[in-house]
């Protein structure tokens, strides 16, 4: 990872030990999956008050940085 991603929190007891923002029970899948659900920085914002830029771009690298290392196929349409 090329900046630290002190945002982003590991803990067994939390989420099952998946990589969460500040040790709340919000995963790095789900503010990635809300993204590209609200489009719109406001509508996102309602829905998830507790979040701030920071913690977005954090997580948006952290699943960039994991998909770095990953070979996904895709099937022909």
């Amino acid at each position: 990872m090329t900046k630290n991603l002190e945002r982003i929190t590991i803990d067994p007891a939390v989420m099952n030990g998946q990589p969460c923002i500040r040790g709340m029970r919000l995963t790095v899948r789900r503010v990635v999956e809300a993204v590209a659900l609200y489009s719109n920085w406001n509508d996102l914002q309602v829905e998830y008050p507790e979040l701030d830029r920071e913690d977005i771009r954090q997580a948006l690298e952290f699943a960039a940085n994991f998909l770095d290392n990953k070979i996904i196929p895709l099937e022909a349409a």
